[in-house]
């Protein structure tokens, strides 16, 4: 009898230890709240988990007024594919998935160069926060706040805006091999532009991500 709830213990610490996910072993103890999120959100194969933890890390440190909406664009991707992703922490729900534009000098089908410069026509990396919309030259836009000094607080001295581009939209990729590319906007197709505003204005932190290991030296967001 004591052999058998020594034997039942020990199996239910082992249940308690580990889970399996998509055949992988993995232990909750030492997973992090950005991968046990990612799991319940079910974005394996969707979304680069390496972006998301840092977008997430980002979440948990910057206090927001629209705290429930968290913005991804993963430029490590290609313009070819959607990478642009909008998420209801809350809700643990992805509510967008989207094809967006880089700065025309920030590299072709890849976007590898950034910077902050004004008239550098490359797209900056780090955090920023939404502000309001409003109807200008590209119809509606999205002022972006970026919090990030040296990285990407020039953002509105730039005028980079999300807005719709018709070079954005993915049938272009047909005729050029990739979408057309901004003065450093992330730019979006007007079929999902309008709405893609709607939901993230008004206060929601909106994260740019690229393999760049210079840029996690010098944010105060991310360990490096």
């Amino acid at each position: 009898m004591r052999k058998k709830i020594i034997c039942l213990v020990a199996l239910f610490a082992m249940f308690l230890n580990l889970s399996i996910v998509k055949g992988k072993e993995l232990s909750f103890d030492h997973i992090p709240d950005s991968r046990l999120l990612y799991i319940e959100m079910q974005l394996d194969n969707i979304v680069n988990y390496k972006a998301f933890a840092q977008a997430i890390a980002g979440y948990n440190k910057i206090g927001t007024k629209n705290s429930h909406i968290v913005t991804l664009i993963d430029f490590s991707k290609p313009s070819t594919d959607e990478r642009l992703y909008v998420f209801d922490i809350e809700k643990k729900k992805m509510l967008y998935s989207s094809h967006v534009a880089h700065g025309r000098n920030s590299g072709g089908n890849y976007a590898t160069s950034f910077s902050n410069k004004p008239g550098s026509y490359q797209s900056s990396l780090g955090f920023f926060l939404t502000e309001n919309a409003y109807r200008g030259k590209h119809g509606n836009s999205l002022i972006l706040n970026g919090l990030e000094k040296g990285i990407n607080d020039k953002a509105k001295d730039r005028a980079i805006v999300i807005h719709g581009a018709a070079y954005a939209d993915p049938s272009v990729i047909k005729g050029n091999g990739r979408l057309g590319r901004s003065l450093g906007c992330p730019a979006l197709p007007h079929s999902v532009s309008d709405a893609i505003i709607s939901t993230i204005k008004n206060g929601s932190l909106l994260f740019i991500y690229a393999n760049d290991k210079d840029y996690v030296k010098l944010s105060s967001f991310l360990e490096s």
